[in-house]
């Protein structure tokens, strides 16, 4: 008999991965809902807070996704932040569930990996259709008309492989270092595996980062394609 791992969300009547990431969103919903009103009040907005809050990680994330956005894309970035915020919070809180023991985080499925980068894959073409028009379909053809053909495939499968390689390199990850985190947290009796923690953390944080920076570059190559 097949020895699968106790998780707290397995018996939910939707599947594993779905229950986890609907938790995952509801976290960022109630941290938004809670730095919202600080952020907006104008009065309270120019008085920093002392030590590690809310309000503060919120203000050091939006600028950390501001300078990741301004440093690959450039000019008019602050339109593409919220995307690029948004994949990153989903999978790094997604990443860091998986640390606590019982639970499945959502990135160990290629189903939800995949619709990552799907995601990733239409925004920045809907991007670069806003910024060129129908200028943007030139590129999938090269500068060379007799060549045009042979460009044209190369392109699109360039393109549609990129989806897929991001899907599978979250899943991946993920999956591995969740797993090797469980399975040496059952070998270890006495003590507690910290090494593997503090590990696991670093690529959760890389994992997200990775995945963050790839989308700012696919859309930095779409929304500059005239140049």
């Amino acid at each position: 008999m097949d020895h699968h791992p106790f998780t707290f969300l397995s018996h939910l009547p939707l599947p594993e991965h779905t229950s986890t990431a609907i938790l995952v969103c509801l976290i960022l919903i109630v941290f938004a809902l809670r730095v919202r009103p600080k952020l907006t009040d104008t009065s309270k907005a120019i008085e920093p807070e002392d030590g590690i809050t809310a309000r503060n990680v919120a203000e050091a994330f939006v600028e950390g996704m501001s300078s990741i956005a301004e440093g690959v894309i450039g000019h008019h970035y602050k339109q593409y932040v919220p995307l690029l915020a948004t994949f990153f919070a989903f999978i790094l809180v997604s990443n860091l569930l998986g640390l606590i023991p019982g639970v499945s985080p959502p990135t160990s499925n290629s189903n939800v990996t995949f619709a990552l980068g799907v995601t990733s894959f239409i925004a920045y073409n809907v991007y670069g259709l806003k910024a060129s028009g129908a200028k943007y379909l030139k590129h999938f053809l090269g500068p060379v008309l007799f060549l045009a053909p042979l460009l044209l495939v190369i392109e699109l499968m360039s393109h549609a492989f990129r989806p897929l390689s991001l899907g599978i390199r979250l899943f991946a990850n993920m999956f591995a270092d969740h797993e090797l985190i469980r399975i040496f947290t059952e070998l270890t009796f006495f003590g507690f595996p910290v090494i593997f923690y503090v590990l696991g953390t670093l690529v959760c944080v890389v994992q997200a980062v990775v995945f963050t920076m790839l989308t700012a570059v696919y859309i930095s190559g779409a929304v500059h394609e005239e140049h």
